[in-house]
């Protein structure tokens, strides 16, 4: 079968296998292209330079949150001070990594509305956040001099944001 049209023989093709293509910091967080930019309206890039600067300060926690966390663990071990096996410093140990991991889904979420992979921040997002932070603060819990009454509400709170979860994963 015969080409009809001569450009197609300046055509070579592709060998090579096809390599993600790497995002710049503008591409990042304009929605991968430049001219996107210049669409938004004051509102969309107003919201685009607030995620920005927030998803900046969350960086900036939990890098200082995690060197915390391993200055902890290191010296702790090193001199002596932290004994995995005594009930306190395992809470505060998990409170702390809980803490990192909690506010990793935070910039997460933010991430997901700067390059306008989803327009708003989900509200199953949220509650799962607010899940994590409940099991955090029942990890660090001391059970010894905390009230029936604060169990209570956090168990309900447990199950009625595990129930919205639920629901919300079900639609």
């Amino acid at each position: 079968m015969a080409r009809t049209d001569p450009s197609l023989d300046k055509i070579e093709p592709n060998l090579e296998p096809s390599q993600p293509e790497k995002l710049g910091f503008s591409q990042f967080f304009f929605d991968t292209h430049p001219q996107v930019w210049k669409l938004l309206s004051f509102y969309d890039r107003f919201e685009q330079v607030v995620s920005i600067l927030v998803t900046m300060v969350i960086s900036v926690v939990i890098v200082y949150a995690l060197f915390a966390l391993v200055h902890e663990v290191f010296t702790g071990l090193i001199l002596g001070r932290l004994d995995p096996f005594e009930h306190t410093t395992f809470q505060r140990l998990f409170g702390a990594i809980m803490a990192v991991l909690i506010t990793l889904e935070f910039k997460h979420s933010i991430i997901k509305v700067t390059v306008r992979a989803e327009g708003i921040i989900r509200v199953n997002t949220v509650i799962l956040i607010a899940l994590l932070a409940i099991a955090r603060k029942l990890i660090i819990l001391d059970f010894e001099r905390t009230s029936p009454a604060l169990l209570a509400a956090l168990a309900a709170s447990i199950l009625a944001l595990g129930v919205v979860y639920w629901l919300l994963r079900k639609q």
